[in-house]
């Protein structure tokens, strides 16, 4: 058993679920993005390998996600292109086949009603995802999704190839990730943080309540720094703006997790006591 938290670039805890230890990641991603009940306006969600698969792509696309994962060895990964390899001669090698566009267009009607029912509650994402990862492969919707996946995945492979600021961007996402996760084993000292519920219900009851820690530290130490910079400030010291952004609020080292306890004589904290006899 494990909990799968999702993280904002703000470092805040938005998202966190207990899932099973032998499923993979991405069968839960889409959850999150649409059922965190939240404020926050999801725009372009961070990944590594173990949370992307073709499927993941093409629903993100539909769901208007913008799907940026870390994918290891990126550079062996093959692309599909509309037409056969042979039409692009100089990265022929690069191309594993032709997609099969006749496919999507046939269930684009399904496609849609998918997309309309994981967005309104209907069936559940992660529900959905496992459903579809289970089908036969001679499913035509579930292959479809996976030919629509393989489409954005194409065109997210050349840009991160291209682009050093999407790379980075991810980079430091990912970072964040990290940093809370970080925290958070930090936080679970109970038990020497294993889960030993039983039910599904305590499980995310429990994980809740450490993402509860983990949000007051996150919002505690960012008062603390904003009183150091503007201390800082009024005492005449260069603070560059430029630095702020790389300053993260989810460090510990400061924090006693376990408490501090002071021994002192019985004698010391106890009042004598007058009895009476009679």
């Amino acid at each position: 058993m494990l909990f799968y938290t999702h993280v904002s670039d703000q470092y805040a805890p938005f998202h966190t679920k207990a899932i099973t230890a032998n499923v993979r990641d991405a069968l839960h991603v889409l959850d999150a993005l649409l059922y965190h009940q939240s404020n926050l306006q999801i725009q372009e969600h961070y990944t590594d390998t173990a949370g992307f698969t073709d499927q993941v792509f093409g629903m993100c696309h539909l769901l208007g996600f913008r799907f940026a994962p870390r994918i290891r060895d990126l550079t062996e990964t093959r692309l599909y292109t509309p037409e056969p390899p042979r039409t692009y001669p100089v990265v022929a090698s690069l191309i594993n086949r032709k997609l099969n566009l006749e496919l999507i267009r046939e269930n684009w009607d399904e496609l849609r009603r998918l997309t309309v029912s994981v967005r309104q509650g209907t069936v559940t994402a992660s529900l959905l995802m496992s459903k579809l990862a289970a089908y036969p492969r001679q499913n035509s919707l579930a292959q479809a999704l996976s030919e629509l996946g393989r489409i954005e995945r194409t065109l997210f492979t050349l840009e991160w190839l291209s682009s050093p600021e999407l790379r980075l961007r991810v980079h430091h996402g990912l970072n964040k990730g990290e940093a809370l996760h970080s925290l958070t084993r930090a936080v679970a000292i109970h038990r020497n943080g294993e889960i030993r519920d039983r039910s599904n219900e305590a499980q995310n009851l429990r994980a809740n309540g450490i993402q509860l820690l983990v949000a007051m530290i996150s919002a505690w130490n960012t008062v603390a720094l904003q009183n150091a910079i503007d201390e800082m400030k009024k005492d005449g010291q260069d603070v560059p703006e430029e630095l702020l952004p790389h300053l993260s609020p989810l460090g510990w080292e400061h924090i006693a997790l376990t408490g501090d306890y002071s021994w002192r004589p019985l004698a010391e904290i106890v009042p004598d006591i007058a009895v009476s006899v009679s």
